[in-house]
């Protein structure tokens, strides 16, 4: 993962390098992105089954040239450094194209959460805090829940830090619960904001909402959201997966009932498998699930016009390459899945300033802010004869050259 953000990072570089005549400030200022400012890692302690364990963590602040930095804490067992790293480094790409004043982090812990009691997650959660407490702050560094990770475990870092800095400081992590100040509309953010950039390509493309269809990879929260808002949109969403299989119906899924079945613990009425889903003859596929699904051996049995990246990194390099080359749009994720960090971004905000909006202004900020996000990225798509994965790189990249200039970091 680190290989690849770091080579996209470089690749996209070369095509910015024309829009400056110093190259060798720019040049520094792309070595700079590719390197973190700073890496804090170290073990921390828990008390488990009575006995004292100890568990390697991590927190990786990538580029704070364009504000604090931003990015989510997971729990996991095959957390790496290299992969914080990597996902550090997407953050600020993310928060870039998007246009909301952050730069990127990322934290975790190598463990097994499903292990620990609710005591031992609890004491794993402030012993966390504790550690990366000097590194973070309303000004400094804003962490918020990521893999394994919640509200819950963001009220119990939130308490440790504010004892630990003698105040209150709401600000310095998001995807709180409402009852600690967070955000109306979180829940639902990633999903909605991948919905807000289905409806504005349609729109750009010229595309009849009415007679789209939809497939969408992952039933997780961002799947069900992006499936749910869509149909509620117009769209006809027609397929729908979880990790055992899909369910497909050509005059349109359920999505509702889907969810209610997946909520009782029930099997969801399967009747294609995951491989399938991706090979069908549809307007937008949207893989939600996993890293890597779009492959170099799957890619030439997909039949979809326009793909929406909603999970991380779904699209391998080879396979990107081979869809622009057969002119089917990929709408990168570090724009389709920034909605979640963008309301997050609105959780500070109103953290900050002490007035909390309404679900109908969050959504309306969200769909104003993610819907120039996409149009600045046609618009540089267009002119520079480039992908839409491209484009988002190019801008990302070229707000944080700027902003490292303006500076004088470089």
């Amino acid at each position: 993962m680190l290989a690849a953000a770091l080579k996209q990072i470089k690749d996209y570089s070369s095509v910015l390098a024309e829009d400056y005549e110093d190259k060798k400030t720019f040049k520094k200022a792309i070595d700079a992105i590719l390197i973190p400012q700073r890496i804090i890692k170290g073990k921390i302690s828990v008390n488990v089954d009575g006995k004292k364990k100890t568990f390697q963590a991590f927190r990786i602040q990538h580029n704070d040239a364009r504000g604090p930095f931003k990015g989510g804490i997971r729990f996991h067992p095959n957390v790496t450094e290299d992969e914080v790293r990597a996902l550090a480094t997407l953050m600020s790409l993310k928060c870039a194209v998007a246009g909301i004043p952050y730069g990127g982090a990322k934290g975790g812990v190598v463990v097994d959460p499903s292990k620990l009691s609710k005591d031992e997650l609890k004491d794993l959660s402030t012993s966390y805090a504790k550690f990366i407490a000097p590194y973070i702050g309303v000004w400094r560094d804003v962490p918020a829940p990521d893999v394994n990770t919640d509200g819950q475990v963001m009220s119990w870092m939130l308490e440790t830090y504010e004892k630990k800095i003698g105040l209150l400081s709401p600000g310095t992590f998001t995807g709180k619960p409402l009852e600690l100040g967070g955000s109306l509309g979180r829940t639902e953010a990633t999903g909605q904001g991948g919905v807000f950039v289905l409806d504005v390509y349609a729109r750009a493309k010229g595309i009849k909402v009415k007679s789209s269809t939809v497939a969408v990879q992952g039933f997780g929260n961002v799947g069900f959201w992006f499936a749910k808002l869509a149909k509620e949109l117009g769209f006809r969403v027609v397929a729908i997966s979880d990790s055992k299989g899909g369910v497909y119906d050509k005059k349109g899924v359920d999505v509702d009932k889907l969810m209610r079945l997946k909520e009782e613990g029930k099997m969801l009425p399967i009747n294609i498998t995951n491989d399938e889903l991706l090979t069908l003859p549809i307007t937008f596929l949207v893989p939600a699930a996993l890293e890597n699904s779009i492959t170099k051996d799957n890619v030439g049995k997909i039949r979809a016009k326009v793909i929406i990246e909603m999970a991380n990194g779904p699209t391998t390099s080879e396979a990107d390459k081979y869809l622009y080359e057969k002119g089917i749009d990929v709408v990168p994720d570090i724009l389709a899945n920034s909605g979640g960090v963008t309301v997050s971004y609105f959780e500070w905000v109103q953290n900050l300033s002490g007035y909390y909006w309404t679900k109908e202004r969050v959504n309306l900020e969200l769909k104003n802010i993610i819907t120039k996000a996409f149009m600045d990225i046609y618009k540089v798509k267009t002119l520079k004869k480039i992908s839409f994965r491209g484009a988002a790189n190019y801008l990302s990249l070229k707000r944080m050259v700027d902003a490292m200039m303006l500076r004088g970091r470089v």
